[in-house]
């Protein structure tokens, strides 16, 4: 199967853009409890996670630098790391080898994911999978590889918020639309 074009985009824009993400990857990793978002809402308030993650089989898509994916697996989970980028997962690698935890980590696309049916309890995506694939590809694998009664978790930014948003990163959302919806 041919891999589509947005996948290739996405692929270079994340491998071009990993060394900004492996301070704040290491930050996340150092946390000694998860916090969401950006505004890292505190698991505590949150309450993402299920409880009784022990021998939980998880996979992380988009994982980046594999912060979820560590804090899953401080918990108990068998978690998986799967994203497009090989340069965020050398990052998740160097980050496992200073903090001496291990997890298999994949490189593929969250729209053709390498497993088989039935094979995770959990799958988790923080800004991953979930707003840079397809939804009528990603979702779909998603429920694929899920045993049933397994759960899907994940988290997005809202169209309007986006839409908002100043192209500056700095910059906080407005009230009025800063991008267009198409294009």
């Amino acid at each position: 199967m041919e891999t589509p074009d947005h996948v290739l985009r996405n692929r270079a824009a994340w491998d071009a853009w990993a060394v900004e993400y492996a301070g704040p990857g290491l930050d996340n990793w150092s946390a000694t409890t998860p916090s969401w978002g950006i505004w890292h809402v505190p698991e505590a308030q949150f309450g993402l996670l299920p409880p009784g993650l022990d021998g939980t089989d998880a996979l992380e898509l988009g994982c980046g630098t594999g912060y979820i994916a560590a804090w899953l697996a401080r918990r108990g989970a068998r978690p998986v790391g799967l994203d497009n980028s090989a340069r965020q997962l050398a990052t998740a690698a160097a980050l496992q080898k200073r903090f001496g935890l291990r997890f298999p980590l994949i490189q593929a696309a969250a729209e053709q994911a390498p497993f088989q049916d039935n094979t995770f309890d959990l799958v988790i995506s923080e800004y991953g999978a979930s707003i840079w694939c397809d939804p009528y590809a990603w979702i779909p694998e998603a429920a694929r590889v899920l045993r049933p009664a397994g759960q899907l978790i994940f988290l997005v930014n809202s169209v309007e918020f986006i839409l908002t948003c100043p192209e500056q990163d700095d910059l906080p959302a407005t009230e009025t639309l800063q991008r267009p919806y198409f294009g």
